[in-house]
């Protein structure tokens, strides 16, 4: 059982000993330990506090406690219920809350659950941030409220329709043009809230719908992280059903994934190449996207006359990096598109949206679509880290080993070779080190990732 505090959370499997593992104490803790941060950098007056919750077999039993928690420290909460992280987010924004508490474990399985916090913009909060959290929760040194102070529930109503309202009426957003293809599309959306949202945006759309797995029970039917091998069913189903495409989406529905038409994945980091092609079509800008994702992307950019940035992992630095560079499209490579004219947050609705508009548009088959894209392929891997790989000396020796090559170590180390790269990090999430390479062919890409990871076992004796 594992309990990993970090920067951007605190997330853990569900049961066992305090400090441990995500139990009750510790949930109430790290929530108070939030609470008093946002209430103080608001000068002690009262605040509000979103809550939203994906559908996790322990999510209504986290959502108490963090509600309870959040009364009990004098903040009001408007509770969401069942809704996506970027819904979630949209609502902090909506509603002029001044934060926000996620509660999902994202793509980690059923046991796992976390919260995830954001700051009055809806947005997560920053490592600083992160890190003064972190010493509140664990310094323990947490006052709560009186009876006379204590916190009320602002209102307990769903925001996905709002949210999917708010995706509908951007500009970009080409509705009609849409429905007058009259797609069909299968959506696995992992028996989470994602079964609920997406069907009815798509259905909006003027789309045929062919649900699968989109009970929000909260007993995922696969492995819930969006990769082809976990993925089988609904291929076969897109075949079967002779449908335009399929939808995957993870738990929270930051994360999105497209089937074609013959079965086969479009790829997951091809979602923001795709929707990054359009929006470009629209007007000339910069992208952003992180180390780890593919260099289509800035092939794609470089095509409409614009500038590719790459930030350091996590949804937090492709923001920072957006915002600073000014781009007008974003997102990471595990199908996490942001288009700041929502908000600046993964979203799978928005992506949906977006991407269908452009396909719509073009008047192309998927396959015809992804054939108008460079031909990049990624392998990604990753070790089981023990309390004896030292991975900081790991990726020093790394770097050292390739300094004639071009690295960059703003996160971990990426080493850029003329025809394809690796990227070598510490998850913040998991105990692992990531392996993610990128090549013109699967082999070349699954070559290089068995090149570090025999190199990587070496160095450690595994």
């Amino acid at each position: 059982m594992t309990l990993i505090k970090s920067i951007s959370g605190i997330r853990g499997t569900v049961g066992g000993r305090c400090a441990d593992n995500l139990t009750p104490v510790d949930i109430a803790k790290f929530t108070a330990a939030y609470a008093r941060f946002i209430t103080e950098r608001n000068g002690g007056r009262k605040i509000t506090v979103v809550v939203g919750r994906d559908a996790r077999i322990s999510g209504p039993m986290v959502e108490r406690i963090v509600e309870g928690t959040l009364l009990g420290c004098g903040v009001d909460v408007i509770n969401v219920g069942l809704c996506t992280t970027p819904g979630t987010e949209m609502a902090v924004i909506t509603r002029k809350a001044d934060g926000g508490i996620i509660i999902t474990a994202s793509h980690n399985p059923k046991q796992w659950n976390a919260l995830k916090l954001l700051n009055e913009r809806g947005e997560f909060l920053d490592a600083d941030e992160g890190r003064e959290i972190l010493t509140l929760a664990e310094n323990e040194d947490l006052v709560f409220a009186d009876v006379d102070r204590l916190g009320s529930v602002i209102s307990r109503e769903s925001f996905n329709e709002t949210h999917i309202a708010q995706v509908l009426a951007l500009p970009a957003v080409d509705v009609e043009a849409v429905k007058a293809r009259k797609f069909k599309v299968v959506v696995d959306a992992v028996n989470s809230v994602g079964g609920t949202v997406i069907p009815e945006l798509l259905r909006q759309l003027g789309c045929h719908v062919v649900e699968l797995n989109c009970q929000p029970t909260g007993h995922f039917a696969h492995n819930p992280e969006p990769l082809p091998e976990n993925l089988t069913e609904i291929s076969a189903v897109v075949v079967r059903e002779k449908a335009d495409l399929g939808i995957v989406v993870d738990p929270d529905v930051d994360r999105l994934a497209f089937v074609m038409e013959d079965g086969r994945m479009f790829v997951e980091e091809y979602t923001l190449v795709a929707v990054a092609d359009y929006i470009l079509s629209l007007a000339k800008g910069n992208t952003v996207s992180n180390l780890s994702s593919s260099r289509a992307l800035r092939d794609i950019t470089q095509r409409h006359g614009g500038s590719y940035a790459a930030s350091a992992v996590g949804e937090v630095n492709v923001v920072a990096k957006m915002k600073q560079t000014g781009a007008v499209i974003g997102g990471e490579g595990n199908g996490g598109v942001i288009y700041p004219e929502l908000h600046y947050g993964r979203d799978a609705l928005v992506g949906t949206a977006l991407f269908l508009t452009y396909l719509a548009k073009k008047g192309l088959t998927m396959t015809q679509l992804r054939a108008t894209y460079p031909a990049y392929y990624a392998s990604k891997n990753k070790i089981e880290l023990t309390p004896a790989i030292d991975v900081d000396k790991l990726l020093v020796t790394i770097k050292e080993r390739y300094a004639s090559e071009q690295v960059n170590d703003i996160d971990g180390v990426k080493i850029d070779f003329p025809d394809n790269w690796v990227h070598l990090r510490k998850s913040n999430t998991e105990p692992i080190i990531r392996i993610y390479t990128e090549a013109h062919t699967p082999e070349e890409a699954d070559e290089l990732a068995r090149k570090f990871i025999n190199e990587i076992k070496s160095i450690c004796n595994l």
